[in-house]
């Protein structure tokens, strides 16, 4: 699932059991939190102290999604949930602009281009 939040981008599918590589069956207890954007996973991260905070970061240079947190199931579904409550805004692109400021224009422009070519879907 991807997830587009003030917070950042992230995709979000079932880990693989062991050390995660690829040929590990699917562990469907844990998830795997990706982001491109390291900044993106710190922000959730600092957001959700007490359900990410023993998260640790790590890096996969060379993937489509360098930086990543595995995550027990039931505590990426309580950060899930405490998003939906969260949304207290009308137009989520300008919540970005207003919430990430200068830093996240480069997220905020790329919201614009999936906005696009999701648009055209609709046609």
């Amino acid at each position: 699932m991807w997830i587009f939040t003030k917070h950042g981008f992230f995709s979000a599918v079932c880990a693989r059991q062991g050390s995660g590589k690829h040929g590990q069956p699917v562990d469907p207890n844990r998830i795997m939190v990706r982001a491109r954007v390291r900044a993106h996973l710190e922000a959730l991260k600092k957001r959700f102290p007490d359900l990410l905070g023993q998260c640790e970061i790590q890096e996969f240079a060379g993937t489509d999604y360098a930086f990543r947190i595995f995550v027990p199931k039931p505590l990426w579904s309580q950060v899930l949930a405490a998003l939906a409550e969260e949304t207290d805004y009308d137009n989520f692109k300008s919540e970005v602009a207003s919430y990430q400021g200068k830093t996240g224009a480069a997220y905020e422009r790329s919201l614009h281009d999936v906005w696009s070519v999701m648009y055209k879907l609709q046609k």
